[in-house]
């Protein structure tokens, strides 16, 4: 059963990724966040392959937002070493604040370029 907050959440989403695709050349960086985690997906959506992933699972503990800081220093790592160098970014229909904006500046600043 779904609440208002996640249907909104996925309805923001879909409006989303109409326009956000990834290709081969410019694949799109996912971010899920959820209570207590927070994952990242480079993905090349013509062949429906991640090409990269991180995730804070394996992370000492630390406050949420410097987990997000981590994950992003990661997947830019793990995209760069994969080839990829651009990307387009997918919020996944969340604010563009806090966390997710922490890993898209740690993304950044690894050397993903979007």
């Amino acid at each position: 059963m779904t609440t208002k907050k996640v249907e909104r959440r996925i309805k923001i989403k879909f409006r989303i990724r109409k326009n956000v695709n990834g290709t081969a050349e410019r694949p799109r960086l996912s971010v899920f966040r959820s209570n207590k985690q927070i994952y990242a997906q480079v993905i090349n959506d013509i062949t429906g392959t991640t090409i990269a992933s991180a995730s804070s699972l394996g992370l000492e503990k630390l406050p949420k937002s410097e987990q997000a800081q981590k994950v992003g220093e990661l997947i830019a790592e793990n995209a760069k070493s994969a080839g990829v160098t651009t990307v387009v970014f997918d919020r996944n229909g969340y604010l563009y604040h806090g966390r997710v904006k922490e890993l898209a500046d740690a993304a950044r600043k690894g050397g993903l370029n979007f």
